[in-house]
C-alpha cells in the first residue's frame, strides 16, 4: 500500500535547532545600530530582547539546545505531517513526486508558533511580562498570543489595517488568547500618530507596525519585543520543520531535487531550507532552493542588496538584506504575511551567492494553484503559503515537459480557513495583479539610509 503521510513520534522531535551560521562560505555584514552606524553590540538589543534570544541571534554554533520546556508545547502538534501529493501529482499528470510539509496543524494554523512558544519562553525567564509584536496577516499575532497565554504574559499586536479589515477573525482569535490588538497605524504610538496625520487613510504596512510595537516596548521596562520573521533567531528556531522533513523525506524513501517555500521576511523559507542548505553546501547534494514572494512585493527579485531600517520609523537596527526601502508601501494584496519591504540577512545571503534562487508570482495565479491544491487535496492553503504551491505546480509542469521524475518538496506553512474573504474575492473575479512600476520601485530605492554595500 502507498504512503501518503509520513509521521514520525513525539520521541522524534528535533532536540537542538540547526544555525545556518556555523556552515555559510560567507555571512551577511553585521546588523548597524541606527543612531552610529556602527556594528551593534549584544548590549545595544537589550532594550528589547533577552539575553538568551540576543545570543541565539549571534552565535555561531552550528547546534542550539530546544528547552524541555519548549518541546513540551511543541508535542501539542510537532512533528508536523509529510504528505505526498498523489491527487495533485495527478491532476498535473506529471511525473514529478510532490511532497508538503504540512505546518498547518498547528494551534495557531501555521508554522508561526515554532518561534513564538520559545521567544514567549525565554522572555518569561527573564522576567518580562508583556510582550508587543506586529503581524500581516495575523498568523503571527496568533502564534504569539498563544504563546504567551502558554507563559502568562501579557500580548499587544499592532495588525497592519489592511489585514485588520481583510482578516477579522483572525484578531478574534488573538483576543482569545488574551491579546490586545490595534489596526495600525494606530493612535496608542508617536509612529502611529505621525503616519495617521500624514496619511489618514492609510492601509500600513509591517514596517509601520514593527515601529509601532518597537516603540510600545523601548516605553515599559516589564515589555519586550518579539518578531516573527527575518532575525536569525527566528529563522533558528524554524529549522524544526527542515530537520524533521528531511528525515521524512528519508523514510519516503527519496531526497528532494527542489525545495521551495514561500518568503516573506524568510522563516517559513529558512525553517523548512536550511537543513537541506546545510548538504548542499557540504557537497551532499544539489538540490535546488527555491524561495517565492508575491510580484507586487518583490524584495528578493527586484529589491537592492543594501543596508536598511526593518521599520519605517527608523527604530530598529539597519539589516544588510534585499529590500525594497523602508519606506516602501505594498498593494493591499491577499498575502498580508508576504507584504514586507526587507528580508532576512541570511535568506538575502544565500540568494545573493546563488546557493539559493527567488521567484515572484502574481497574486490571481497563486489563487489559480491554491484552488487547484484544495480539489486535489482537500486542504485550503493560506494565500501566503500558496506561492509555495504555485512554484512546485510550476516545477511539476517543467518535469512533465522534460519527461523526468523529479522529486519536489515544499512547505504548507499556513491553512487558509481564516482567509476565506480572499477567496470570495478571488472567486468573484476581483482579484487584480499589480506588477510593481519601475519608477515606483526607483522612488523607494532612492530613500535607502547611505549605507549599502552592494
Amino acid at each position: 500500500m502507498r504512503e501518503t503521510r509520513i509521521l514520525l513520534t513525539e520521541k522524534e522531535i528535533p532536540e537542538y535547532w540547526y544555525n545556518i551560521q556555523a556552515d555559510m562560505p560567507q555571512l551577511p555584514p553585521p546588523p548597524l545600530h541606527p543612531a552610529t552606524g556602527k556594528p551593534v553590540l549584544p548590549d545595544d538589543l537589550k532594550a528589547i530582547f533577552p539575553t538568551s534570544l540576543i545570543e541565539q541571534e549571534m552565535t555561531r554554533e552550528r547546534w542550539v539546545e530546544i528547552p524541555e520546556e519548549v518541546r513540551e508545547i511543541y508535542r501539542l502538534w510537532r512533528p508536523s505531517p509529510l504528505q505526498r501529493a498523489y491527487r495533485l501529482e495527478k491532476a498535473l499528470d506529471t511525473p514529478a513526486r510532490i511532497f508538503y510539509k504540512y505546518e498547518g496543524v498547528s494551534p495557531a494554523g501555521s508554522h508561526k508558533l515554532n518561534t513564538a512558544v520559545p521567544q514567549a519562553y525565554f522572555n518569561k525567564k527573564e522576567g518580562i511580562k508583556r510582550l508587543t509584536t506586529e503581524t500581516g496577516a495575523g498568523q503571527w499575532g496568533v502564534a504569539l498570543s498563544q504563546a504567551c497565554n502558554f507563559f502568562g504574559l501579557e500580548c499587544t499586536v499592532y495588525m497592519v489595517k489592511v489585514s485588520y479589515q481583510q482578516k477579522p477573525y483572525r484578531r478574534s482569535m488573538m483576543e482569545i488568547f488574551g491579546a490586545k490588538v490595534y489596526a495600525s497605524p494606530s493612535e496608542q504610538t508617536a509612529a502611529g500618530r505621525r503616519i495617521l496625520s500624514e496619511e489618514p487613510d492609510s492601509p500600513g504596512s509591517l514596517g509601520i507596525a514593527i515601529s509601532e510595537a518597537v516603540e510600545d516596548a523601548v516605553g515599559r521596562e516589564d515589555t519586550n519585543y518579539a518578531l516573527g520573521s527575518v532575525l536569525n533567531h527566528v529563522l533558528l528556531h524554524q529549522t524544526v520543520i527542515g530537520l524533521e522533513a528531511r528525515e521524512q523525506m528519508a523514510r519516503a524513501g527519496y531526497y528532494p531535487d527542489v525545495v521551495i517555500a514561500c518568503c516573506g521576511g524568510g522563516s517559513n523559507f529558512g525553517g523548512l531550507v536550511f537543513p537541506f542548505a546545510h548538504d548542499k553546501l557540504a557537497g551532499k547534494a544539489k538540490v535546488k532552493l527555491i524561495a517565492v514572494e508575491p510580484s507586487a512585493c518583490p524584495t528578493l527579485t527586484r529589491g537592492r542588496l543594501a543596508y536598511d531600517y526593518g521599520d519605517v520609523a527608523g527604530l530598529t537596527p539597519l539589516l544588510h538584506m534585499y529590500t525594497l526601502g523602508a519606506k516602501f508601501m505594498p498593494p493591499g494584496i491577499h498575502a498580508g504575511g508576504l507584504r514586507y519591504h526587507g528580508d532576512s540577512p541570511l535568506v538575502s545571503q544565500l540568494v545573493h551567492e546563488g546557493i539559493a534562487e527567488a521567484r515572484a508570482v502574481g497574486q490571481t495565479a497563486v489563487f489559480q494553484s491554491a484552488i487547484m491544491f484544495a480539489r486535489s487535496e482537500g486542504i485550503v492553503p493560506a494565500p501566503e503559503s500558496a506561492h509555495a504551491i504555485a512554484c512546485a505546480i510550476q516545477e511539476a509542469l517543467a518535469a512533465r515537459e522534460a519527461g523526468e521524475a523529479r522529486t519536489i518538496l515544499f512547505n504548507l506553512s499556513g491553512h487558509g480557513f481564516l482567509d476565506l474573504p480572499s477567496y470570495d474575492a478571488y472567486l468573484a473575479g476581483k482579484l487584480e495583479d499589480y506588477p510593481l512600476p519601475e519608477e515606483e520601485l526607483a522612488r523607494s530605492l532612492s530613500q535607502l539610509p547611505g549605507m549599502n554595500l552592494e
